[in-house]
């Protein structure tokens, strides 16, 4: 195959229909000629994406880096290649409102409510404040992935001073500011609602009350403590944080801010936030608004509660590339994600990969494995040429086989079985197959294991599996998964055996052979496990119906 050139690559970009190219389309039509300086140099378009550190990232905070480089990306490819930025901002002066469900040392969270998150201690006892553990857990991920990215954090941003001009400019516009928020405030939360929110001299807490504006130039501000005293503070220099909305735009202005998606529960924030924008002399970013995950009973993933996956419990079960894989579909589709959907995701990564280097350009920008790539820097000839290969078997087979091994069932084990299907069964020869058969373990382990009852099978059922041993008694380890595949086939349509439709056979075989109502193409599944064992888990069956086997 050959990389297609420059041109033709811009020129398919900007038809694509692929969603990063979608939102990159709209971000080149804001600057037809590139991002310009007030001398007219180009300079960098600016990429955000927002983190809260009040609990543990899960994956829901990582998928936002992973979409925005993708967008990001598909600009550099769309303008011939106009630099870009990305800053992960951690909104870490926020006050800790709750204490997360998750955390150890839940005492330690609940005696420093109210104050700014890099200012209480970390339950973990691991980093200088709770905000610092979550911080480093996060970029620990990030830098494992390889994204090219600048960590900002907004205690360092407002305790530096950094922020200081843009707190005055808020200051400069409060009555404005006043104006665009409490039109959509409920009465009792406009009687306290202020844009400011000063940090308490005494307790440190982040206060939620008026304040009256008293010299903007110089930050002044006069408000009631939580004894009810009356402070005269600055709001520079770490001494207050800004209300959620106004923060957001504050951000967008003093960062110059071009490009930040969200979730579709900030889609209010993202209005507000861009009125106030303007009034601060800005403007609201491009971006996408996208579908929130579920978890595995349909309900939004919070990160106080802790029901999300977290990113290691993904990699414990599946790959790095099945994790980005999964994110880059549909982003506007409000999608479940558990531990469930790992195996499938795995294996359609696997469909895709393969499938990339023999398309024509366009239907490669619409592989999500050419984002992929792309996330990192790499689309050259060979990088795409080398994503063609494919697993010599699927995950989900692997977890079949590694399911009837059993709980106990070890690496050798597995490896040993690979051989009837592998030529050349080395772990060092097959590095990606090698990572998935640890994942498939811990998977089997943790949730197949446990689940798996083999049901005795039914009078027409045992009769057919009699049929299926007496075939494949006339099968030796070489017979292809093909040849057995069609054996399984011509005696599921036998009428003797009154079977509705194949659909229900391959389901009895599921069932009674391996515990489980869904399973792999029983013709590579018997090539895997071995013609013999096979025969043995139709004995065992047809014992567990009581039926003789001479």
């Amino acid at each position: 195959m050959t990389t297609p050139n420059q041109t033709a690559l811009q020129a398919a970009a900007a038809n694509s229909k692929a969603w990063p190219f979608q939102e990159a389309q709209r971000l080149a039509k804001r600057f037809p000629d590139g991002k310009r300086d007030d001398q007219g140099n180009l300079v960098p378009v600016l990429f955000e994406t927002g983190y809260g550190p009040s609990g543990l990232p899960h994956i829901g905070t990582f998928q936002e880096v992973l979409r925005t480089t993708f967008v990001r990306r598909a600009y550099e490819v769309l303008t011939g290649g106009h630099p870009t930025r990305l800053v992960a901002f951690s909104d870490d002066m926020d006050g800790l409102r709750k204490v997360p469900d998750n955390i150890p040392n839940a005492g330690l969270l609940a005696e420093n409510l109210g104050k700014p998150l890099s200012r209480i201690p970390d339950p973990f006892g691991t980093h200088e404040s709770f905000a610092h553990h979550n911080n480093a857990m996060l970029r620990d991920f990030l830098d494992r992935f390889g994204f090219d990215y600048e960590f900002v954090s907004a205690s360092d941003r407002y305790n530096s001073g950094a922020f200081d001009d843009a707190l005055r400019n808020v200051l400069r516009h409060y009555d404005a500011i006043m104006g665009v928020m409490l039109p959509t405030l409920r009465a009792e939360r406009q009687a306290t609602y202020s844009p400011v929110l000063p940090v308490s001299p005494t307790t440190g807490a982040v206060l939620q009350v008026p304040i009256e504006v008293i010299d903007a130039e110089a930050g002044t501000i006069r408000f009631a403590d939580e004894d009810g005293s009356t402070i005269e503070q600055s709001i520079l220099g770490g001494k207050a944080k800004l209300q959620w909305k106004v923060d957001w735009a504050m951000r967008w202005v003093a960062l110059g801010v071009d490009y930040e998606m969200c979730g579709k529960d900030l889609t209010d924030s993202v209005t507000q936030s861009g009125k106030i924008a303007r009034i601060l002399g800005g403007h609201k970013p491009e971006g996408m608004i996208y579908e929130l995950f579920l978890d595995a009973n349909g309900e939004k993933i919070s990160k106080s509660k802790g029901n999300g996956l977290t990113i290691e419990e993904w990699l414990t079960y599946g790959s790095e590339e099945s994790l980005g894989f999964y994110l880059f579909r549909e982003p506007k589709s409000a999608k479940q994600l558990h531990v469930g959907i790992i195996p499938k995701a795995v294996d359609e990564y696997w469909q895709f990969r393969e499938k990339l280097p023999s398309q024509p350009v366009e239907q490669q920008l619409g592989n999500a494995v050419w984002h992929l790539l792309g996330a990192n820097g790499g689309h050259s000839e060979g990088e795409l040429a080398g994503a063609g290969d494919s697993l010599p078997v699927t995950y989900g087979l692997l977890l079949n086989l590694v399911g009837v091994l059993g709980a106990d069932a070890s690496r050798e084990q597995v490896w040993s079985y690979l051989g009837n299907y592998i030529h050349d069964p080395d772990p060092a020869d097959h590095p990606d197959l090698d990572v998935l058969v640890d994942r498939a373990l811990a998977y089997n382990r943790d949730f197949v294991a446990p689940t798996l009852i083999k049901r005795a099978p039914a009078a027409n059922e045992a009769r057919a599996l009699e049929a299926l041993d007496a075939a494949l008694a006339g099968f030796d380890a070489e017979t292809s998964a093909e040849d057995l595949q069609t054996a399984v086939y011509e005696i599921g349509k036998r009428e003797e055996f009154g079977f509705e439709s194949l659909r229900d056979w391959f389901k009895a075989l599921y069932e009674t052979l391996l515990g489980s109502s869904q399973g792999p193409r029983m013709g590579s599944f018997i090539a895997l496990y071995g013609v013999g064992n096979t025969r043995r888990l139709i004995v065992e069956a047809l014992q567990r119906a009581g039926v003789a086997q001479s």
